[in-house]
């Protein structure tokens, strides 16, 4: 799974026909059963009278541009008003065919990786994915958000990329080979010694435990934000039964994350097997060699 992310533009039009390979029409219809295979949640108030679910190229690209015309004042840190994000993915041509759920469950990761999509969040950006062309998936965004402020966007290669790298792994997927040697979460790339298995297996625990509490995109995360927001609607409602649970949905997603805290720690821990006393003697004078980069090896 390669992933790119484009230079951010004003034009949704552009955007949403490179992702679908051809012009935008008013003649054809994408539906969010198939070709929109995820969406900003938001989106469910403009189509809740639509059964299919049925809008035109020309009018998904509309609803992707209208805060740029509803917010004219709204503009990025940096003073500019190029506000349509778009990224894509693009998987090995011998992967299998996936599924449109795990489709959508890919597209709802990356946006999460990317920043776009906060769980919880009412008035955030307005996104869409779209699954059009073979072993393909994009995310096109609008960053202004339903508030009229801008989404801040912080080291999004990065977040994606490692992103994709835990998908790959989860559905069973080819990984880039320039990326085989390096893993987000391993201290040791394959040039190290080979480590006995009982170090190895904690290390793929470790890696494990990282992924579950990613504080961006992990579950235990998305988990809190829901509880978090769940607890800010009851505490703002008038009758008291409400405000209590609120506030015990409040306590709880706080010892969610003490525990979050807790795993993260030792997931860290579990890592760095080599720091471990009596698993594996080195000698200082004796390194072993370095291999050539990977990025400079052939298939």
């Amino acid at each position: 799974m390669i992933p790119y992310v484009h230079e951010r533009g004003i034009s949704s039009v552009e955007a949403l026909a490179e992702a679908l390979g051809r012009p935008v029409s008013d003649q054809e219809g994408l539906t969010t059963d198939h070709t929109v295979v995820a969406h900003w949640p938001g989106l469910d108030y403009y189509t809740q009278d639509d059964l299919e679910r049925i809008w035109t190229s020309v009018e998904w690209a509309g609803h992707l541009h209208d805060p740029l015309a509803e917010f004219p004042s709204a503009v990025s840190a940096s003073g500019d008003r190029r506000a349509v994000f778009h990224a894509h993915v693009v998987l090995h041509p011998g992967d299998r065919i996936l599924t449109v759920p795990e489709w959508s469950e890919t597209a709802h990761r990356l946006a999460r990786a990317a920043g776009i999509a906060d769980p919880g969040d009412d008035v955030g950006c307005r996104w869409i994915a779209v699954q059009a062309q073979p072993c393909r998936l994009d995310l096109i965004a609008n960053l202004i958000r339903q508030d009229g402020m801008w989404q801040p966007l912080d080291q999004v290669n990065q977040r994606i990329t490692a992103e994709a790298r835990r998908i790959e792994h989860e559905l069973d997927l080819h990984v880039p080979y320039d990326a085989r040697p390096a893993s987000p979460n391993s201290r040791r790339g394959p040039a190290d010694p080979v480590l006995p298995d009982t170090v190895s297996v904690s290390a793929q625990i470790g890696r494990l435990l990282g992924q579950i509490t990613e504080e961006t995109t992990g579950p235990l995360a998305t988990v809190r934000g829901l509880i978090e927001h769940a607890a800010h609607r009851l505490g703002s409602l008038p009758d008291s039964s409400s405000v209590e649970a609120g506030y015990r949905l409040e306590w709880a997603a706080r010892r969610l994350f003490a525990l979050q805290q807790d795993l993260d720690h030792m997931a860290s821990t579990l890592r760095e097997p080599a720091r471990r006393t009596g698993t594996m003697p080195v000698k200082p004078a004796e390194p072993v060699p370095a291999r050539a980069p990977a990025a400079h090896r052939t298939r």
